[in-house]
């Protein structure tokens, strides 16, 4: 497994020497996961954040009626964990499985913590993620309160074409909180 796409997305926002690049790779455990396969389920405790270095994963909650809502798709080169449970070392609220093969690299709270210690700019790294994965949330929230279905819809596939081809339409459905029913009559309308 390479470990290139890592380091090219660390490098947009922090530089390491050859000695930290080697150093933060000797912390990732490289996985591969069957298309369907579960990274994470409900109730297990969260110990990892996952690098998406090739495929396609999805986070979702699964309600007391075993209905599902997408949090979040996760493609090659993004992060992805239950990050309170995460951050907490606490049994997740999320499902995290993935839509295609799929290989990931996991970096544990604790090595995550060691980093911070050993090279001070993953705390800016890792915060700029924060941040930017804060954002995003926000944005979301706004334009499900504001947007109708069909132009979130619309939105979703114009930011996320590579996402909206390789997901079925019942996962896009739960990621825009509408109903598998209700989307196929938007895309009817075309």
């Amino acid at each position: 497994m390479s470990f290139d796409p890592i380091l090219s997305n660390l490098r947009k926002h922090i530089a390491l020497s050859p000695a930290e690049e080697t150093y933060f790779v000797s912390l990732l455990k490289p996985k591969r996961f069957q298309k369907k396969e579960f990274i994470l389920k409900e109730g297990q405790v969260c110990k990892h954040i996952n690098f998406v270095n090739s495929g396609l994963l999805r986070a979702f909650y699964l309600n007391q009626e075993n209905k599902e809502s997408t949090i979040m798709f996760a493609i090659s080169d993004w992060w992805v964990t239950d990050m309170h449970c995460f951050l907490e070392e606490k049994p997740a609220m999320l499902n995290i499985q993935s839509v295609s093969e799929s290989e990931v690299l996991q970096l544990s709270k604790i090595d995550l913590d060691h980093l911070y210690i050993e090279i001070p700019k993953f705390e800016r790294f890792f915060r700029i993620l924060m941040q930017n994965a804060y954002v995003r949330e926000q944005l979301r929230v706004i334009q499900n309160l504001s947007l109708s279905a069909e132009e979130r819809y619309h939105n979703f596939l114009a930011k996320y074409p590579q996402i909206g081809s390789q997901v079925t339409q019942k996962q896009i459905a739960s990621y825009l909180g509408i109903t598998p029913e209700f989307l196929s009559v938007i895309r009817g309308q075309k």
